[in-house]
């Protein structure tokens, strides 16, 4: 009988160790997620804000442009699921993200297993900015008032430099994700 209870103490311990640590994933995930969404923003006001020369587009479209400070964001998150940012890095190149770590606000907690009473959950998560938009610059001798077509996924926008009052979203041009952490 004895044996059966320690057993069953012995679950239950993993269980709650299992548990904080799904919520400290939930915390990374959340926080790299709000980061990439932060900076996805940021990514579309500076398109908008140089709409009128297509030249820069691409490169905005790339993460170029706009500084990467999203991690504020991500506490924010993190502390909403209870738990703690400990590193929050931007990733550059294609496609730009974020990686975070957080670490669980609550202890495992008291369990039969010695130790584990003072053991906070650690997890990572990386969230992805992928531009989901294609245009083709004008050729040389084009009319400059004109702006190219831009495609994104299934819907294509044909911007009107004189009437720019229906412009896609950040969603529309630009899918946020999760990412296989390296």
């Amino acid at each position: 009988m004895a044996g059966l209870l320690f057993l069953a103490f012995a679950y239950l311990a993993v269980g709650q160790a299992a548990a904080n640590r799904n919520g400290a994933q939930t915390a990374a995930d959340a926080a790299a997620l709000a980061a990439a969404l932060d900076t996805r923003d940021q990514l579309r006001d500076e398109w908008v804000l140089n709409i009128l020369d297509p030249t820069k587009w691409q490169a905005i479209f790339d993460g170029d442009g706009v500084p990467f400070d999203g991690c504020a964001r991500a506490g924010q998150l993190a502390a909403q699921n209870n738990a703690t940012v400990t590193g929050c890095d931007s990733l550059p190149g294609l496609p730009p993200g974020y990686k975070v770590e957080t670490r669980n606000d609550k202890s495992v907690g008291d369990s039969i297993v010695p130790g584990t009473e003072s053991r906070h959950a650690t997890e990572s998560a990386t969230a992805v900015i992928d531009p989901i938009c294609d245009f083709e610059l004008p050729g040389a001798g084009a009319d400059p008032a004109v702006l190219p077509k831009l495609t994104c996924r299934d819907r294509e926008w044909t911007l009107d430099p004189e009437d720019l009052t229906n412009l896609p979203g950040p969603e529309d041009l630009f899918d946020v994700h999760l990412a296989d952490d390296e």
